[in-house]
Order: C-alpha cells, then sequence, then structure tokens
C-alpha cells in the first residue's frame, strides 16, 4: 500500500490519519492572530498547518473586466479576483516566524504555492512538501516543477476531471517523484453535502495507487468523519481563531473547539475501525463468560433422564457448549447433580 512520509510523518492506509489545519485567509492580515491561530490549532489537535504562498500579482491580475469578476454564485461573488487575493494572501516574510511557531506547537508546518517564485521561496524554507490546491490542478508546469523538489505532493481534485487528474500524477511521476497524494474536494464554498461524493474518494486511491484523503469545504464534522470510514489518510480542513473575525473562508472553517471535537470523532472512529480481524480482545472474552451453556436447572438424581425440563441453555457460559444440548437429552447422569450446576459431558453415563 502507498505511503508518503512527510518531514519523518509516514501518511497513507495502517497510519493514523494526518490532519491538517489550513490558515489560508483567517489571519485577516494580522500577523498575532496567525501566531495566535497556529497555537490554537496545536491545541485543538492538529498535525500539521498549511498555508498558502502567492502574492496577487502571481494569481491573477488587476483588471475590472468581466473575466475577472467573481459571479459564479460563491460567497466572494461582487469582486474581483484581485480584490479578493489581496484581501487573502499571506505576507511572505511571515513564513519563518509561523513556521518556528507551527514547530515550537509540534505542528508540521507546509504550503501551496502557486507559481514557480512560491516553490523556490518555500525551497529556502526548507518545505516538507506541497499542496496543489484544486484550482492549480491543470497547471502541469507548476506540478511539475514542485514534483521536480523531491517533496511529496498532495492535490487536490475540485475541479478536475479525470483526464485532469490522470494527467497531473503523470506529470508528477515523470519527474521521478512518486510520493503523492489525492485529496477528494468539491470547489463549491461551503460544499454541499451532496456535491461531496465520498465514494470516489477510495476509487481515486485505487485507480492511481496513491494515498487517498479529503480536503473538505463543507459546514461541520460529517464529511470528515465519512471520509475517515471510508478510508482517508488525510484530512484538511480551514481553521479560524474566532467566526466573528469574518472573512472569505469564515463560513466553511472551523473554530479551535469545533476543530477539536473534528479531531475526536476522527480519533474515534479510527479506534473503531480497527481492522478485519475476528479474534477477541481479553475484555470481550471477560464478557464472554455471560454466553450461555448447559446448566442442570432441577436437582438430578444419579442414574436420572437428562429432559428439556432438568437441563437447558441459560446464561452463565460456565457448563457445556449448547450445541451438545439435544445429545444430552435421553441420556442418564452419573451421580445426582444439584440445581444450577453446569453440565458437563463427562457428568453423563455413555
Amino acid at each position: 500500500m502507498p505511503v508518503i512520509t512527510i518531514d519523518n510523518r509516514r501518511v497513507g492506509p495502517g497510519e493514523p490519519v494526518f490532519i491538517i489545519a489550513e490558515l489560508s485567509a483567517n489571519h485577516r492580515q494580522d500577523f498575532q492572530i496567525a501566531l495566535d491561530t497556529i497555537e490554537a490549532m496545536g491545541k485543538a489537535g492538529a498535525d500539521a498547518v498549511k498555508l498558502q504562498t502567492y502574492r496577487p500579482d502571481t494569481i491573477t491580475i488587476d483588471s475590472a473586466q468581466d473575466c475577472f469578476q467573481i459571479n459564479q454564485g460563491t460567497i466572494w461573488d461582487g469582486r474581483t479576483l484581485y480584490q479578493l487575493y489581496t484581501e487573502a494572501a499571506t505576507p511572505w516574510d511571515w513564513y519563518p516566524r509561523l513556521k518556528q511557531e507551527a514547530k515550537r506547537r509540534g505542528l508540521i508546518c507546509f504550503s501551496s504555492p502557486f507559481d514557480k517564485t512560491a516553490v523556490d521561496y518555500l525551497e529556502e524554507m526548507a518545505a516538507p512538501a506541497y499542496k496543489i490546491a484544486s484550482f492549480e490542478i491543470t497547471d502541469i508546469p507548476l506540478i511539475q516543477y514542485a514534483a521536480s523538489k523531491g517533496k511529496p505532493i498532495i492535490l487536490s481534485t475540485g475541479i478536475a476531471l479525470l483526464p485532469d487528474v490522470e494527467e497531473a500524477i503523470a506529470a508528477i511521476r515523470e519527474t521521478g517523484n512518486n510520493e503523492i497524494a489525492l485529496l477528494k474536494c468539491a470547489s463549491v464554498y461551503p460544499t454541499p453535502f451532496e456535491e461531496l461524493n465520498l465514494q470516489a474518494m477510495p476509487a481515486l486511491a485505487a485507480r492511481f495507487g496513491v494515498v487517498a484523503g479529503l480536503s473538505d469545504h463543507t459546514t461541520g464534522i460529517t464529511a470528515a468523519c465519512a471520509a475517515t470510514a471510508l478510508g482517508a489518510s488525510i484530512i484538511e480542513k480551514h481553521f479560524i481563531l474566532d467566526k466573528a473575525l469574518g472573512g472569505p473562508d469564515a463560513a466553511f472553517s472551523l473554530d479551535p473547539a469545533e476543530f477539536a471535537a473534528m479531531v475526536r470523532a476522527v480519533r474515534e472512529v479510527e479506534a473503531a475501525l480497527g481492522s478485519a480481524d475476528y479474534t477477541i480482545s481479553e475484555r470481550v472474552d471477560k464478557s464472554r463468560q455471560h454466553a450461555r451453556s448447559l446448566f442442570v436447572v432441577k436437582d438430578i438424581q444419579a442414574h436420572e433422564l437428562f429432559t428439556e425440563d432438568n437441563v437447558k441453555s441459560i446464561r452463565p457460559g460456565l457448563g457445556a457448549h449448547p450445541r451438545y444440548l439435544n445429545i444430552i437429552i435421553g441420556k442418564r447422569a452419573k451421580t445426582a447433580i444439584g440445581k444450577g450446576t453446569p453440565l458437563s459431558l463427562d457428568m453423563i453415563i455413555d
């Protein structure tokens, strides 16, 4: 089974779900909020914090032409792309401090680059992995450039058709990089549950032989739990320090208490899934003692017949297996047996 390694952390089937807290624009251009958010991410149980590395001019141009207007029925309608990305961008000079804070909190820190200059900058920051955002999955030159650095590549599939996914994965593998994860994603913000199609996640993993997970833009934690049950190795969810901060991503972000609840739920689902093993634990074995078995339920004299009236299958499980009941009925007792005695086969005259 495929496994990738991010900063010495193994991620894949058989490993604990790798839970990523996405900072995105939820710092609201305030460095202290960014630091406080990373602290809260660590306390909430995240494994990693993911940033986004772009400048408005590296992702679009400052134009008010119709094609640069957001008008697709999103929560960002009425603005231009440039306006949105100006509001949402993370200042690049924050990165060394944010990464340091993440490390102090026990979090792996990595980012989504949106052009080659961002990859170069993140290489200077010793980035342990690269996340390719949904809308960049068709940017094959960017994907190949990031993959050429030999770090794990995590791809979100939000806007992708199957041929887009095939082309992106082929482009990564052409560089000799096989450290690939695919995140099922729906690029609708927030995502209605009926748009999510989680069944595609394990199908993508099987089709491409990669680690699979979920980049989740639904509200709440239901989708994360369902994805875990379907075998997700990665869960990515937007994190906001306080929803009252507002901002472009607030509507589909979790606050610290909600994120902590998601982490607990994911870990509980993991524990409940266990493995395809029909052995029983020591605790269950103790409960097994209360299964049914054969007991003498009326006093029986020596040489008296066993009948359905004086032998029954009852709890606890200290007597002979109930499968022997039909064999025992009609046979005789070797000695007198008192009511409440577990019946054993050596009490029977053959």
